[in-house]
């Protein structure tokens, strides 16, 4: 999660940026929300690219992790998007979709467990 989340400050780094330079200030609502709305869509996009396309994001190509669905299959467009929000709400519930792994016998987060998803060892 640090080696994803250090990609993700780079990524929100250059997309914010790019909203700054585009449409102006946003430090005042309502183009606050505006812009918090776009980077949790543009981290979105990041995620359900990644799953989609190859089952994993730069962070889990480097440690060989892979998402998969039921029967080993690729998530598609639709599962990824349902797993990016309940990984969200799990986050914003103080990290207990996370945290949930602790306790799970499987070790899967909250949201996998939910969506029937798993991740699997993959070759570097």
């Amino acid at each position: 999660m640090v080696y994803e989340t250090i990609l993700l400050v780079g990524l929100v780094f250059v997309s914010s940026w790019l909203f700054i330079k585009l449409l102006g200030d946003a430090s005042h609502a309502p183009m606050r929300h505006v812009f918090q709305g776009y980077v949790v869509a543009v981290c979105g996009a990041y995620f359900i690219y990644c799953w989609r396309h190859s089952g994993q994001t730069l962070a889990m190509k480097t440690w060989g992790l892979r998402l998969v669905g039921n029967n080993e299959q690729a998530l598609t467009l639709n599962r990824a998007l349902v797993r990016y929000v309940l990984a969200i709400l799990g986050l914003a519930a103080g990290g207990m979709g996370f945290l949930w792994a602790l306790l799970d016998p499987d070790r899967q987060f909250l949201h996998d467990r939910l969506l029937g998803t798993r991740i699997v060892r993959a070759p570097i």
